[in-house]
This record gives C-alpha cells, structure tokens and sequence, in this order.
C-alpha cells in the first residue's frame, strides 16, 4: 500500500481542487446546481481560496457567503458537498493539513447553512 502524501503547497491543493469538482460536476444532486459555472474563472478562485485557508496565502479575494445566499440549495447539497470534499482528500492526501482542509470545509458550510437559515446553532 502507497502510503498519501499530506497536502503540502499549492500544487497540492491544486490537485485536490481539479479532483473536488470533477466530482461535483458528475455528482447527480450538485452538477446541476455548477451548470452554469465558468470553470476556467471558477476554479482559478477557488485554488485561490483553498490556499488562502490553508496556507494564509491571502490571495483570494471576495466575500463567498455573499455569491451563496441566493442560490437554491439546502442543508442536503452542503452533506453532499461535504461528503464529496472529504472523500477526495481521503483518496489523495494524509496528514495534518489533509485533516485541517477538511475541519475547515465542515466550519465554513455550518456557517453558510446557519447564516442561509437552513440550521440552527445548536447544532
């Protein structure tokens, strides 16, 4: 067994990004809801993004509640979503920064669901 390297730099994340939305497009509950997504923009941000959560590279920019509120998803698109994220780091990557990516994703969907209205805070 190929013991998975950690997520390291941004080549990294990267990687995992390109692997994520791969998945997301194909997925029969999220694909519909990225249809209308410009991947050459799309994915550009969100390496930025990642980066920016995991390393401080501070090279993302925007506000990533804001471009949510409107869209017509629910509690159960954030599992999926979730579910997905976590699994394509589980299949690529291990280690501390692997561990931290995912802590990070289920903090920021709980404060996109509880701010959406879609929970509440005691959760």
């Amino acid at each position: 067994m190929t013991e998975l390297p950690d997520i390291i730099d941004r080549s990294d994340v990267i990687k995992f990004v390109d692997r994520f939305y791969d998945k997301v497009k194909e997925d029969a509950l999220l694909g519909p809801q990225f249809a209308h997504v410009n991947w050459s923009s799309h994915l550009p941000v969100m390496y930025n993004f990642w980066s920016s959560m995991l390393f401080g590279e501070q090279s993302y920019q925007g506000n990533p509640l804001q471009r949510h509120m409107a869209l017509p998803i629910g509690v159960g698109h954030f599992n999926r979503w979730l579910q997905l994220f976590q699994e394509t780091i589980d299949e690529n990557f291990f280690g501390f920064n692997a561990e931290e990516l995912k802590m990070r994703a289920q903090a920021i969907a709980r404060v996109f669901q509880i701010k959406m209205g879609l929970t509440n805070r005691d959760m």
